[in-house]
């Protein structure tokens, strides 16, 4: 049965049709807590919210409510990366093992950093059998990507590096920063831009977390747990709506940032707006431009989807209709997004914590996506 659900926040009067979506899904009984924000030239034009923070309904989604984004963390990790490479502190043809000399062991000497970007170093996951407790332990998950060999012959196909990517990216910008990736992203983006994103939750924080629905069965039931994507994907042993103190302080690059839609489209607009914004300077356009140059593409080994890969972005293609060829993206187990364009200089973003059966964006998203870019076609 339809309900009605009071939204909060701001839309713009040029973007109502998107703000009636929204409200929608809620009415179609397809949401608990949500978040929508989307920027134009680094301004807000709609940022809304509403909801609830948990399923049994009695605490409101409120204006600073945050929650786990899952894989939408890896355009954070992915931009540190790049920051440093702006800085002249890596570089993307370079070895791994030049900045870490242990990664070489296992045939892995000559893998190049753009292949971790681009997901095609073939370490999408973990050879050793491990607790989800190990992916609290940052030096042991370290030490095991150090003795692995690639699962495939790396630089020729993707494999979506689903949890390893944060820990591969991570290790190198603590190599060479001296800082963790959390704690190099709050310095470096989250502070300066004001942005409401952790990678590693500090305790005050956890009182405004919303609970994800628990959804055991939401990856595909069909993946062979002997085949790569069964092997990246069960190992350790994820339940997607997991999020339980431990887990929200680790630091997971790849997979457990928390936010809202407000602070996910505040630091993808730093991208969609070139590399500055608000009068800070964080990285240059050129640096932007080289990420969004296509490294590989085909149907990802482990997703078992065609994607175009930049550096550490989905890149856009004809699957579905984008702003521009500059659009770049990526998603989060269970519905989170962020887009940005760099022709038009827009972001939006969606955050949400009841989860939905898919792997790179759903249904709820994409009638917000439709009615954002109808409404951006008549400005």
């Amino acid at each position: 049965m339809a309900r009605q659900m009071e939204i909060h926040g701001y839309c713009d009067n040029r973007f109502r049709e998107v703000e009636e979506r929204f409200a929608r899904n809620f009415e179609l009984g397809l949401e608990v807590g949500a978040s929508f924000a989307a920027t134009v030239e680094g301004q807000y034009v709609i940022d809304l919210w509403g909801g609830y923070a948990g399923e049994d309904g009695t605490l409101p989604w409120e204006r600073d409510t945050i929650t786990n984004v899952y894989s939408t963390t890896k355009v954070m990790t992915a931009l540190c990366v790049l920051i440093l490479v702006d800085r002249g502190l890596l570089d993307l043809d370079a070895p791994v093992a030049a900045y870490w000399p242990e990664f070489s062991q296992a045939g892995k000497g000559r893998i190049p950093l753009r292949w971790i970007l681009s997901h095609s170093s073939g370490l999408s996951g973990f050879e050793e059998p491990l607790p989800l407790e190990a992916l609290y332990d940052w030096e042991r998950i370290v030490k095991t990507l150090e003795r692995q060999a690639p699962w495939w012959e790396p630089g020729t196909r993707s494999g979506y590096h689903a949890i390893t990517f944060g820990y591969l990216l991570g290790e190198l910008v603590r190599r060479v920063s001296g800082k963790t990736p959390g704690a190099f992203f709050r310095d470096e983006v989250a502070v300066p831009l004001g942005a409401d994103f952790h990678i590693g939750l500090p305790v005050e924080h956890e009182g405004r977390v919303a609970e994800m629905t628990k959804l055991p069965d939401i990856l595909p039931t069909q993946i062979d747990p002997e085949s790569i994507a069964g092997r990246t994907f069960f190992n350790p042993p994820l339940t997607p709506g997991y999020s339980d103190r431990a887990w929200r302080a680790a630091e997971i690059p790849a997979s457990n940032g928390h936010g809202n839609a407000r602070s996910v489209a505040r630091v993808g607009s730093l991208l969609a707006c070139g590399g500055a914004l608000g009068g800070r300077f964080i990285l240059s356009e050129k640096t932007i431009l080289r990420a969004l140059e296509e490294q590989i593409s085909g149907v990802d080994l482990v997703l078992g989807l065609p994607i175009r890969w930049g550096l550490g972005f989905g890149l856009a293609n004809g699957n579905v209709p984008f702003l521009s060829p500059r659009s770049f993206y990526w998603a989060g187990l269970g519905g989170s997004w962020v887009e940005m364009d760099l022709d038009t200089r827009v972001c939006f973003s969606y955050v949400m914590n009841r989860l939905q059966h898919n792997l790179a964006g759903d249904s709820r998203m994409y009638s917000l996506r439709d009615a954002l870019f109808s409404c951006l076609k008549r400005l």
